[in-house]
């Protein structure tokens, strides 16, 4: 092990999750990358196991080493336990989200040349989960927004913008609505922006912006939004350029952070070698570059976009026939 080595915790997941954790660990060791790993566990496969979802020693072991990888891990829906991806934000104070949505050569999609990058609060918002029954047959559930969240996520959209060389930085909102919550944010937007005055600030009303992304995403660049709208125009978004099987995705504290693949265990295909592993490997790339690794990052990605561009590998999701271990080998191929 040389003293550049860094031990990333590496959680396999649920569903095809272990598959595409696998291609990933082996197109990092083609590409010679310095990492160790340190295996741990989440997702809704090992609750009976642990008796939850999300184990101590796995969230000890991201703080300890700083920096985790994830595959999908499954959460119920209408019932049962937190999701084990809201506990690992919550517990680590992964407050960013942040998805970099681009054209993936050699995918066809109904655009070309999008490059847009969702900044999502990850920390409260309704996604703080405080619901209750009023009475039988109401609910209740709070938004949740403060001031501190509000205005750390706008500063890291702001520095990230600055960081990328971005123009513009887009608050998105429904301020005309609730005035109050939404409102706190929009006050924090603009408080920020203002140090920052060689990067472009707006205002838009999500559904607004969900009309014009699909009409014209070229007019956006980095989004920052409070959690739900985020949840779900990043997925708006994914889907502009081939889905979420090509999109990555980081959660990122002050102190660690996690990236991870944002797409659904697929328990239709899990354990037959067809899963699509780009969106993990897209966000291990990810990973590289926040961890200063950067020439193994580009050897990476250059090798991804090869294989696609040149279109001769492609798995079923995206129309070819090749499967898990055939796509894992062109990556690596190409890096030599």
């Amino acid at each position: 092990m040389t003293a550049q080595t860094r031990t990333v915790t590496l959680i396999n997941g649920d569903g095809i999750g272990p598959e595409v954790v696998d291609a990933v660990r082996k197109i990092l060791e083609g590409a010679k990358a310095p990492l160790q790993f340190e295996y741990k566990d989440a997702g809704a496969e090992v609750a009976n196991k642990y008796g939850t979802n999300l184990p101590n020693e796995t969230v000890e072991s991201v703080l300890r080493n700083g920096c985790g990888l994830k595959g999908p891990t499954a959460t119920g829906i209408g019932s049962g336990q937190q999701s084990a991806n809201v506990g690992l934000r919550k517990r680590l104070d992964l407050y960013a989200s942040l998805r970099p949505v681009k054209s993936v050569p050699g995918v066809k999609t109904r655009y070309e040349n999008v490059d847009l990058v969702v900044v999502r609060e990850n920390t409260e918002d309704l996604y703080a989960g405080i619901e209750h029954i009023v009475v039988p047959g109401v609910v209740e559930s709070l938004k949740i927004i403060t001031e501190k969240a509000s205005t750390r996520i706008c500063r890291y959209a702001f520095e990230y913008a600055v960081k990328k060389n971005r123009k513009k930085v887009s608050a998105v909102h429904k301020a005309n609505i609730m005035k109050l919550s939404d409102g706190l944010f929009l006050d924090c937007f603009r408080k920020v922006a203002r140090e920052f005055p060689n990067i472009q600030a707006e205002e838009v009303i999500v559904d607004n912006l969900c009309m014009q992304l699909v009409k014209n995403p070229e007019k956006y660049d980095v989004m920052v939004m409070e959690n739900l709208y985020g949840d779900i125009v990043s997925d708006l978004c994914s889907g502009l350029v081939g889905g979420l099987g090509v999109v990555p995705g980081a959660n990122i504290g002050h102190s660690c952070a996690v990236f991870e693949a944002v797409h659904g265990t697929a328990p239709d295909i899990a354990g037959k070698g067809l899963a699509n592993p780009t969106a993990l490997l897209m966000s291990t790339v990810m990973m590289l570059d926040w961890l200063n690794m950067e020439s193994h990052a580009r050897r990476i990605e250059n090798a991804v976009w090869k294989v696609y561009t040149e279109g001769k590998v492609k798995t079923g999701d995206l129309g070819g026939k090749h499967n898990t271990a055939e796509f894992t080998k062109a990556v690596i191929d190409a890096m030599s």
